[in-house]
């Protein structure tokens, strides 16, 4: 039997001491081969990549962390000039938030329901008010967290591939990342549809409704990216200028929408479309619902900063109840698309319980 000895004990100090360390560095240094986000300086562009394609590029605490300080980086940087942003693989640009960790780390009590929500909200706000030309190349799925990073950018290009939707009402969660400021600036009342639904919209209707800038085909993407990084120091009406040069023209469209009463008009229409909606909201978190509604209400009046504020108080009142863990169980866990839901009926939720969750949350508030 070994003698443990100081000597021994310190190598064995300085060897964990390294594991630790290589550990860190490769959870940090993004720009290597493998990593889950990918940074490039091309021409004149700065270009980030999602790149998780097995996991459809969800976007999760450490890529939030890698990519605001980037971005922080890029903007005082005088040699570049734009901002790209793409995901890895043929399926999805990002098809949203880490969502399973999130619940575990509810149940667990661990502080990530709180700072993935805070620190994904500052990076949406980020990119909402960037001083440069920021293109999101929304080639695919593009959901929840995927979202964020792409509509409040000023330009967001669409393909045939793009399929958008917000479904967090189906996991008794909500429509965030600043969907109270987009969702009710769309037409009429599809916003609210959107929220309430989870419908989702393909290819050239997204850019139909605006939640896109530009549709194109996708297989002219990478000369599209050829052409923008291309471009010396272009201002927003430049990179305006291009991608209409490469826009395939659309026409418009709109749709009607208003909880209960929604329901009520759906099943007085009686058409199968209508139907079709009922059923869908009846599958829905109640709660999630009267969330939604009037989230997408309050917005409306809202600048993104102030609606990011108010996500931040329902993200957390989300964390604190129940249907939440039950919809990400159901749903994403055991997968029998069950869930129980408590309240299970709309008219258990109570306008005292729902108000509660839009209250301030006092020095914990988001701040940005």
């Amino acid at each position: 039997m070994k003698t443990i000895t100081p000597r021994l004990i310190f190598i064995s100090y300085r060897l964990q001491s390294a594991c630790r360390l290589q550990r860190i560095q490769g959870h940090m240094m993004s720009t290597k081969v493998g990593s889950e986000v990918l940074f490039e300086k091309v021409g004149n562009a700065g270009v980030i990549t999602l790149n998780r394609p097995k996991a459809l590029n969800a976007l999760n605490l450490t890529m939030i962390r890698h990519i605001y300080p980037q971005l922080k980086k890029w903007v005082k940087d005088s040699e570049t000039d734009l901002v790209i942003i793409k995901g890895a693989g043929e399926k999805a640009f990002c098809a949203g938030g880490d969502i399973r960790a999130v619940s575990e780390a509810g149940k667990a009590g661990d502080s990530l329901t709180q700072d993935l929500f805070r620190e994904e909200y500052i990076l949406n706000n980020t990119i909402g008010t960037y001083q440069k030309p920021y293109v999101a190349l929304i080639d695919g799925i593009t959901m929840g967290g995927g979202v964020g990073l792409s509509v409040h950018g000023r330009f967001r290009v669409a393909t045939e591939k793009t399929l958008f939707a917000m479904p967090e009402t189906g996991i008794g969660l909500f429509p965030d990342v600043g969907g109270g400021y987009f969702l009710p600036r769309l037409q009429g009342k599809l916003g609210l549809f959107l929220a309430l639904t989870g419908f989702r919209l393909k290819g050239r209707d997204v850019q139909r409704v605006g939640v896109a800038t530009h549709f194109l085909q996708s297989d002219k993407i990478v000369s599209l990216e050829k052409d923008l990084v291309d471009l010396k120091t272009p201002s927003n009406s430049d990179v305006a200028q291009l991608l209409d040069s490469y826009q395939e023209q659309v026409c418009g469209k709109n749709r009607p929408g208003s909880v209960e009463e929604i329901m009520e008009n759906l099943k007085k229409d009686g058409s199968a479309f209508a139907l079709k909606q009922t059923e869908t909201l009846a599958k829905m978190s109640p709660t999630s619902l009267k969330l939604t509604f009037r989230q997408i209400q309050e917005g409306a009046r809202m600048s993104l900063q102030e609606v990011l504020v108010m996500e931040y108080r329902l993200s957390q009142a989300c964390m604190r109840g129940h249907d939440f863990y039950e919809g990400v169980r159901a749903v994403l866990i055991d997968k029998h698309q069950s869930p129980k839901w408590k309240p299970s009926t709309l008219s258990g939720v109570s306008e005292q319980a729902i108000e509660e969750c839009f209250s301030s949350l006092g020095e914990r508030d988001l701040k940005l």
